[in-house]
């Protein structure tokens, strides 16, 4: 009587792991788990616990309290100005940025590789010296005879300032990476200068520019030292959500400055997750 014949599903599970990982999910090593590990801790540390103790502190007073904080005249008129500039220098330097990406990447002259190099400048200067330049180009001695100084314009500018860097250095290398002979096709078979920007070039670059301005966006939420000197902090005309918490600190209100800042970081969530929608959709539709 001859062996009886194993087929593939009587075969013996001896030589295969009795339980499969769930399909796109992989296992981690020791050295990973490890890696995994110091980087919730580190995060946790430097960033959830924070925001924790800043919600924590914000409804020290109950919900009330809270409430009646944020929707005071003098706060409530920071927060929708620093909201409503944020937004607005973001906007201009979107496209700004994405213009000046452009001409670094696709144009080619003297003093090039200056104007990368000043771009980065608001990264490196601190933001008090770029107040006092600011100041100085643009307050009551003006050379130029422009005249800024305790308006709401001074923090419009400042914030363009210093916002500026994000969108450039987020559009520039996704431009760099472009291939070039996509767009000659294009333009060879009769399509307008506009039309290849708009079928072909935009959608690579919108995901860069959505992830700049969400950092532009940000950042101008929480600008302090640029902004406090030309505009002059005058409460509900030209003061922004971050000086009016230095304002509560000083004045032994740490509970308000928590609410204030609370608002603004529900803000920010708001807009960085909307971006990141954008940014998902458009990157899958290129």
């Amino acid at each position: 009587m001859s062996a009886p014949t194993l087929t593939p599903a009587a075969a013996p599970a001896a030589g295969r792991p009795r339980a499969s990982a769930p399909q796109g999910v992989l296992r981690l090593g020791a050295g990973s788990g490890l890696a995994l590990g110091l980087a919730v801790l580190w995060m946790s540390v430097l960033v959830l616990l924070p925001l924790v103790a800043v919600l924590v502190n914000s409804t020290t007073d109950g919900v009330s309290g809270f409430v009646d904080t944020v929707t005071s005249p003098a706060v409530a008129a920071a927060i929708r100005l620093t909201v409503a500039t944020a937004a607005a220098a973001t906007v201009v330097n979107t496209l700004m940025g994405t213009l000046v990406a452009w001409v670094l990447v696709r144009d080619r002259f003297w003093g090039r590789r200056l104007l990368s190099l000043v771009i980065d400048v608001p990264f490196a200067l601190p933001t008090i010296v770029a107040g006092l330049v600011l100041i100085a180009l643009y307050g009551n001695k003006s050379p130029f005879g422009i005249v800024l100084a305790q308006t709401r314009w001074s923090i419009f500018v400042a914030l363009l300032f210093v916002t500026l860097p994000f969108v450039v250095r987020a559009v520039q290398p996704v431009l760099e990476e472009l291939e070039r002979d996509v767009e000659e096709a294009g333009a060879s078979l009769g399509a307008s200068r506009l039309t290849i920007f708009r079928r072909l070039i935009l959608p690579n670059i919108a995901p860069a520019m959505a992830a700049g301005a969400a950092l532009s966006f940000a950042r101008g939420l929480g600008e302090y030292g640029s902004v406090v000197l030309i505009s002059g902090s005058l409460p509900r005309r030209t003061e922004v959500a971050s000086a009016r918490m230095l304002g509560q600190i000083e004045n032994d209100n740490l509970a308000g400055a928590s609410a204030v800042a609370t608002v603004l970081l529900v803000v920010a969530l708001v807009v960085i997750v909307g971006l990141g929608v954008v940014q998902r959709r458009t990157a899958r539709r290129g």
